[in-house]
């Protein structure tokens, strides 16, 4: 009898399953390397030091604006300043170049000395003060500052910013150095040579903070499926660097009239005041996070280097060379409207606005009682039948002449019938 030998099944092998488990572990744990290094090298990173940071945007800002300047220079033509009519009756003023306006006011560009602007220092800080206790007594620049950070450069992500924290500081800016030099840039000077320019250096340690709250909306894949609260304070700790102030003269420019259209005068352009600094400029920030509601990340660096390099960028596309920023002149010919001080004319700037509301008031109670009167009359006229009432217009011609009399302005004795 032959026995019956059951051949045992094989075990299939694991290694599909054992190699799908060692992959998934190694995706999980590459996922976890990687969070890792971005928490550690992005958030938690420790920046650069302000002088390294500092010494490299200078280097980039002077690249820059030599290349910009080797633009302008190469292809913009020669600007000269048009010839203005010239006037029979004015006698001609005498060609004044550079150098005639330097000999005149015995001012050497090589061996002056600099100066130290003292009085505009006291006068600056004086300005500066008046602004900021008049920045104390309203809600103005609260007002203003909600108003530009709500405006519509606003981005969607951020629902409504609230300003949290304003120090306009307690130092003043000191200017020193001051220096005076031709400077020829081919865009800007006029036939009477280059264009002088005043440099000064300008240092300010002052601690000025602006501080805002406001929240980051996520709105995918539905509206407000995560918001995460963001407070925000930025403060400038030091500012130095050099400050180049010129006058750019007015001059006309020919206006560009189309075919069969008869001819335009040309336009004048206003003398303004263009200043910018150079591009060595300095400025230290401090900058304060605070971001989440129950976990807070606090003083993330990362925000702070973000913050810093649009601060930068938004100063540089402004007033760094060779980009300036011009203030037009107004007239300095006196006028009799802008005298003020004891008997000047300006009623208006010479009397208190209370007593000029009170006589408003009564100037205006007055024409009322006449048209009031006028009315009255013109209703006794209709009345009779067209017959003139004597001594109601006898009445209204005394008022009239009493009316007169008592004019501001009005001649001694002068009678108006």
């Amino acid at each position: 009898m032959s026995s019956l030998q059951h051949a045992t099944p094989q075990v299939p092998p694991q290694q599909s399953s054992l190699s799908f488990t060692q992959g998934f572990l190694l995706g999980q744990l590459s996922v976890v390397i990687l969070i890792g290094c971005f928490i550690k090298f992005f958030i938690f990173g420790d920046p650069p030091s302000p002088e390294t940071t500092a010494s490299a945007r200078a280097l980039a800002r002077r690249d820059r604006s030599r290349s910009v300047s080797h633009t302008s220079s190469s292809s913009s033509p020669h600007k000269l300043n048009s010839q203005r009519s010239a006037s029979h009756v004015l006698r001609p003023p005498p060609r004044l170049t550079t150098a005639t306006i330097l000999s005149k006011t015995y001012y050497n560009v090589d061996s002056h000395q600099q100066e130290s602007l003292d009085w505009f220092n006291v006068l600056i800080a004086q300005t500066i003060a008046q602004f900021r206790n008049d920045a104390h007594d309203d809600d103005a620049i609260l007002e203003s500052l909600t108003g530009i950070l709500n405006g519509q450069q606003k981005p969607g992500f951020l629902s409504d910013i609230k300003v949290t924290e304003i120090s306009l500081g307690e130092e003043f800016p000191i200017l020193s150095n001051c220096r005076v030099h031709p400077v020829d840039d081919g865009d800007t000077n006029g036939p009477e040579g280059p264009r002088l320019q005043a440099r000064m250096d300008v240092d300010l340690s002052d601690f000025i903070t602006l501080g805002v709250e406001t929240k980051i909306i996520l709105n995918y894949p539905k509206p407000l499926t995560a918001v995460l609260p963001v407070a925000l304070a930025v403060s400038v700790v030091r500012f130095s660097g050099t400050l180049s102030i010129s006058f750019l003269p007015s001059h006309s420019t020919p206006a560009s009239t189309p075919s069969g259209a008869p001819h335009q005068p040309p336009s004048i352009t206003p003398t303004t005041l263009a200043f910018s600094f150079l591009p060595d400029y300095r400025l230290d920030l401090s900058v304060r996070s605070l971001v989440g509601s129950r976990s807070r990340l606090q003083d993330i660096p990362k925000i702070a280097q973000l913050v810093e390099s649009r601060l930068h960028a938004w100063i540089d596309e402004r007033c760094v060379e060779p980009r300036v920023q011009q203030v037009v002149l107004p007239s300095l010919w006196p006028r009799k409207r802008n005298t003020r001080g004891p008997g000047s004319a300006d009623d208006e700037e010479a009397v208190p606005k209370e007593v000029m509301r009170d006589v408003r008031e009564e100037a205006r109670k007055e024409v009322e009682e006449e048209r009031r009167r006028d009315g009255e009359r013109r209703e006794r006229e209709e009345g009779s039948g067209g017959a003139v009432d004597a001594s109601g217009f006898e009445e209204g011609l005394r008022w009239r002449n009493r009316t007169y009399e008592n004019m501001p302005g009005s001649m001694p004795g002068m009678m108006v019938n």
